[in-house]
């Protein structure tokens, strides 16, 4: 937590909290610190985010806006009401059943009878009979999930309407899954998905964000999973939002759009000639372009540029990537873009790295994209314009 939300205390009784780039609420012991979005219009745009970088399209969550009592909605309760509404579906189209395997001891012989079970604990008993068979139903992963975060949105939401909803799908789903979930990251890295649960698949993903206090990379930290904090780290969800953006941005295109590549060979150690570190470049499209081929490296910054000069950290990276993994076509000189938040109509600064002679050997050029106005598009009909046309702005 301190490494999330830094509380520093000053003078006259004041209290000053720093959160970085998180967003999201942490319930004290004498009050609740809500962290606010500073690139966006409001948490919802967060949610939309969320649900677009998980490739499940932007919700409309004009339900969500129910929440509302006064002031602006809760983003946690935000994340509780869309637990609720999926989970309030699946009841409504029918919860999945699958068979369990169920060891019992019973009157007469079903399925497999036990024999070591059976000499152990009814040693010449023949009115019970210890059996392993296959039970078809409800209680099954996809289901334990789904009663686990309906039933912490309904004891803890801070919203009332909220808190009243999940109850009611919280007492269902209780009785369709009364087994605990146990360790949450034993059961996401146990789901799997196909044919006959592929409709949880949305519902599992509100679940797991609710259920893991906000954060995905909480659920490979060892010790126990957070219960007081939300919080979602910006930089992490910008860069899959710009990922998923540019991907889908680039279909029906010749170019592909790679996250996360890694690239071991440009970093190489001369003495004991093995690679020293890998390079990994947020984004990297490659292509052709007339013929040629072309490599664009991308690197997605959540900060806002438009009223300050570019870091000087952040240019040594893009610089490293450009004359690394960058191609021009025609011999032209590699480029690499930083992309990040901030005004369609910012002017764009373009850096060009200079050797002694005086000759430009990389560049970086920035662009902002402007987050609530995309958002916007990609709940519309302006979907597909809008990821060509970004897509098209990073190519240049």
């Amino acid at each position: 937590m301190a490494a999330r939300l830094q509380v520093r205390e000053l003078a006259h009784g004041r209290v000053e909290f720093s959160a970085g780039s998180y967003v999201g609420v942490v319930r004290l012991d004498a009050c609740e610190v809500r962290v606010l979005p500073k690139h966006l219009g409001e948490e919802l745009d967060v949610l939309r985010m969320v649900e677009f970088a998980a490739g499940h399209g932007v919700p409309a969550l004009d339900a969500a806006r129910t929440v509302r009592e006064g002031a602006a909605p809760h983003l946690r309760d935000l994340v509780a009401l869309l637990v609720t509404e999926q989970c309030e579906r699946l009841l409504a189209r029918g919860v999945r059943h699958d068979y369990v395997v169920v060891e019992d001891d019973l009157p007469a012989v079903r399925g497999r009878l036990l024999p070591d079970r059976q000499v152990l604990r009814h040693y010449g008993r023949l009115d019970r009979l210890a059996c392993r068979y296959d039970e078809h139903d409800t209680d099954v992963l996809d289901n334990r999930l789904c009663a686990a975060a309906v039933d912490l949105a309904a004891r803890t939401a801070r919203s009332q309407a909220v808190r009243s909803r999940a109850r009611r799908t919280a007492a269902r789903f209780a009785a369709i899954a009364p087994t605990g979930l146990g360790d949450l990251r034993t059961a996401l890295s146990g789901l799997d998905y196909h044919r006959h649960n592929s409709h949880y698949r949305q519902a599992h993903h509100w679940a797991a964000l609710l259920l893991s206090g906000g954060g995905i990379a909480d659920m490979l930290a060892p010790g126990a999973l957070a219960s007081r904090a939300f919080l979602i780290d910006m930089n992490i969800l910008f860069e899959a939002f710009c990922t998923q953006l540019l991907r889908e941005g680039s279909t029906r295109t010749e170019f592909a759009v790679r996250g996360q590549s890694r690239h071991g060979g440009v970093l190489h150690n001369e003495r004991t000639g093995c690679s020293y570190s890998e390079v990994r470049p947020d984004v990297l499209v490659v292509g052709h372009v007339d013929g040629e081929p072309l490599r664009r490296p991308i690197d997605i910054k959540y900060k806002l540029y438009d009223s300050r000069k570019l870091a000087a950290p952040d240019l040594y990276q893009a610089s490293l990537y450009a004359h690394a993994l960058g191609l021009q076509p025609g011999g032209g000189v590699p480029t690499c873009v930083l992309l990040h938040p901030g005004s369609m109509s910012a002017s764009r600064e373009s850096i060009a790295v200079r050797r002694w002679d005086g000759t430009v050997s990389g560049r970086v050029r920035s662009v902002s994209l402007d987050l609530p106005s995309v958002l916007g598009a990609l709940g519309g009909a302006e979907r597909r314009s809008t990821t060509s046309r970004v897509f098209r702005t990073v190519l240049d």
